[in-house]
């Protein structure tokens, strides 16, 4: 297993001049024997942190943003999506946010072109759930394909949830464009896509697991090859602070907080046990370390090359 990572500054002359704080995005790539999987930079969020401090215990609170250095106001979550290349494959795990999300995001087309592959080769795009930063991306400013050649795969359960005209009534104010959002694009695409299951092979050595929580239907992936093993985790470890730190918190990011509490607990401590590696889709430096317990807790230990 072979490491590598750098560091680029990707289309920051717009951000800069947009008042969006100029952040290096991290690329971390990690080859098996048979496959590579690189992130890949869609940008950053810009996030109010109350999302993730309201209604959590003060002091313990306090303790945790002073030991990562965490802003008050604004957090600034970096979004790593995952390219996985093998044999005549090249599969993307989810789309990025395109342009109509935020200013400081939609970068996925530029990284990919830093690493020499363009939208035409990508093969697959396997969704873990369809939150903006993760599925709005599929389309273009003209609403076409920005991957035309592309199978499109996502859980059947979370394709239900996000078509369900219900689901803007029901899932509440704050995410009620998510569910817009969603169900405009997902509409666009349905004759491009395809729908697995919890545990399904969705392609040669990609298994899918149910991490159910941050949305109803959310899946992580696991990535197979030879006798090595990574999991691809979307959302369903959303942080490398306080989900580490403290995993029995609820989040204010997951749609289902308590069930969202018992997918974080049951990843960090299959991941830690098993020493395997995570990429994560905001987590720093690319997003892939390990899990490692500490004390009653844990921490993210990111990939050193």
């Amino acid at each position: 297993m072979q490491l590598n990572r750098r560091r680029v500054l990707i289309g920051l002359g717009g951000m800069a001049a947009a008042g969006v704080p100029m952040l290096y995005l991290a690329q971390t790539s990690i080859a098996f024997q048979n496959s590579t999987l690189t992130s890949v930079s869609d940008g950053h969020l810009m996030l109010p942190a109350g999302m993730f401090f309201d209604g959590l215990p003060t002091d313990e609170l306090q303790k945790v943003r002073a030991l990562y250095d965490l802003p008050a106001d604004q957090l600034l979550p970096p979004c790593n999506l995952t390219l996985l290349q093998r044999g005549d494959r090249t599969i993307l795990f989810d789309a990025g946010s395109g342009p109509a999300f935020m200013p400081s995001a939609g970068d996925m087309l530029k990284s990919l072109d830093g690493l020499g592959v363009t939208a035409d080769d990508i093969t697959d795009v396997v969704f873990t759930h369809a939150h903006p930063d993760h599925l709005w991306g599929i389309l273009d400013d003209f609403d076409d394909l920005v991957f035309p050649n592309a199978q499109l795969m996502m859980g059947q359960d979370e394709w239900d949830y996000w078509i369900d005209p219900d689901t803007v009534n029901t899932i509440g104010e704050p995410r009620t464009g998510f569910a817009v959002g969603a169900a405009r694009r997902l509409e666009a695409v349905g004759d491009s896509m395809a729908f697995f299951a919890d545990s399904d092979e969705v392609l040669p050595g990609v298994t899918a697991r149910a991490t159910y929580g941050h949305t109803p239907g959310h899946m992580s992936f696991e990535i197979a090859d030879g006798n090595e093993r990574l999991l691809v985790g979307g959302d369903a470890i959303g942080n490398h602070h306080l989900a580490f730190a403290h995993p029995e918190w609820a989040s204010g990011a997951d749609q289902d907080p308590e069930m969202g509490i018992e997918t974080r607990m049951r990843l960090l401590e299959m991941l830690a046990a098993q020493n395997m590696p995570l990429m994560g889709f905001h987590l720093p430096q690319g997003g892939l370390g390990h899990v490692v317990q500490d004390g009653d807790a844990y921490r993210f230990a990111p990939e050193e090359v």
